[in-house]
């Protein structure tokens, strides 16, 4: 077979090789982009953002139905489902995002070739296809490859009880008590998910307090919550053991505690794919997470090999990755790129109530001696909220006493990713234009739950002396 030329070869199809793919399209390169699946959409599609926050809605609507007084007159006992079962609507949305996908590469002529992709050298990439290899050159390559559940080689992941965050969604059995190690984003998401399933869940944290990366208040909102909830959450465990039996697994803890439960989800960390790269071939090695060093233009140490998304690290979001490979375009196309990642990167958090938050903490704040106030406004006394049944949960702005500049949005409770998105627009102003009065001077459509903006400023601003 004769070897193909591109201008770009993109590893990986999740957002940040669809991202650069498509912008390099429109601006005239020929592009190839090789996934190792047999669907483009890489593992935020099929394994991660996608299904978990379609089980997410699922199981939230299930609550709510359960919860509802109009719906739930005249059936003696709540309704319940299995994780099996709500399985089936995730596989739907992954179907729909997969073709839809699959479209915007054939509408802009991209070839996608599937297969395994291994770097030959600087310019050449050999594809490990069904019934044998071909091997493809371009003058820039763009990795993409994406990350992996990191699995510890002490514990055994064949095991038909133990999981970790991708082979989670093969699960059949609906288990009565699932052990959840690790209470990072993914963790406290599962550990939502299956108690709304009514599963008695175990969350283990080996830090002291969850999601330590937020505002205090808000770490402590989701605390109270899991555990009103029915999750029991244990700080500051490691585990020594984990030992699958033919009904269970049993984890064994530093701390001489031991604990069995029908299943075990692994969920502490992720490693880039870059395994099966053989980087050494081009002179490029990743860390101990399988992840690369890149420049502000995403360009590795050999200068015409780029990469974006979770194989870079933080911040390791679908929605940054995106972003990530569009620069990357520009910078393989112009030599370098003008647009930069935005620097206060908005994090989405699909627990059970949500969370989201952008800027800064108080803590942070405090540490750095800016002075700032705090405006507040509780879900349960917003209309829309209270039609909604979704009283839970509050909207907090932190602004610079003086210059009243937006300094940080934390939201927790019903469509916080959402609600967010509104203060984050008046905080990428520039200049007066990023003030808490514009919350006050605006006019809100009413009932909304955007209307909390205007009475969390009202009530910050009424701390000022």
């Amino acid at each position: 077979m004769e070897n193909k030329h591109y201008d770009a070869i993109i590893i990986g199809s999740g957002p940040g090789g669809e991202g650069a793919a498509m912008n390099l399209s429109k601006r005239g390169q020929r592009v190839a982009v090789v996934e190792r699946h047999q669907d483009v959409g890489g593992g935020c599609t099929h394994w991660g953002t996608i299904p978990s926050k379609a089980l997410r809605h699922s199981v939230s609507r299930l609550i709510d139905f359960n919860n509802s007084p109009l719906f739930v007159e005249g059936f003696h006992k709540p309704r319940a489902w299995t994780f099996d079962q709500i399985l089936k609507q995730a596989a739907s949305v992954v179907t729909k995002q997969t073709r839809m996908r699959a479209g915007f590469y054939n509408r802009n002529d991209v070839d996608v070739i599937h297969g395994c992709a291994e770097l030959v050298d600087r310019n050449t990439v050999k594809v490990v296809v069904e019934g044998g290899t071909e091997t493809i050159t371009a003058d820039k390559l763009l990795l993409a490859p994406g990350s992996r559940p990191y699995r510890p080689a002490d514990i055994d992941f064949s095991h038909p009880r133990v999981y970790d965050s991708d082979t989670i969604l093969n699960l059949t059995h609906h288990p009565r008590h699932i052990i959840i190690y690790g209470a990072g984003v993914i963790g406290c998401e599962y550990a939502s998910i299956f108690r709304g399933l009514d599963c008695k869940v175990t969350l283990i944290d080996s830090r002291e307090r969850l999601l330590s990366f937020l505002d205090v208040e808000i770490s402590d909102a989701l605390s109270y919550h899991l555990r009103s909830s029915g999750v029991m959450i244990r700080h500051n465990e490691t585990y020594a053991s984990v030992v699958g039996e033919d009904h269970g697994v049993v984890v064994s803890f530093e701390s001489g505690k031991r604990l069995k439960a029908d299943a075990l989800l692994f969920a502490n960390g992720r490693t880039g794919n870059t395994d099966t790269l053989k980087l050494e071939k081009v002179g490029l090695k990743a860390n101990h997470r399988g992840q690369l060093e890149v420049n502000e233009h995403y360009q590795t140490s050999v200068e015409n090999i780029y990469a974006v998304g979770d194989v870079i690290g933080y911040p390791s979001l679908a929605s940054a990755a995106y972003d990530q490979g569009r620069i990357a375009a520009d910078a393989i196309v112009d030599g370098k790129a003008e647009a930069k990642l935005i620097g206060n990167i908005p994090t989405g958090i699909y627990t059970i109530p949500e969370i989201s938050s952008v800027g800064k903490t108080e803590q942070e704040l405090t540490a750095a001696k800016i002075p700032y106030e705090i405006g507040q406004a509780h879900f349960s006394s917003l209309a829309r909220a209270q039609i909604a049944n979704a009283g839970v949960g509050c909207l907090k702005l932190l602004f610079h006493r003086e210059t009243k500049q937006i300094l940080g949005i934390h939201c927790f409770g019903v469509n916080a990713s959402e609600i967010l998105h509104i203060g984050q627009a008046i905080m990428e102003q520039e200049g007066d234009a990023n003030t808490i009065e514009y919350f006050v001077r605006t006019t809100f459509n009413y009932p909304t739950m955007a209307e909390a903006y205007r009475v969390a400023a009202l009530n910050g601003l009424n701390r000022l002396f």
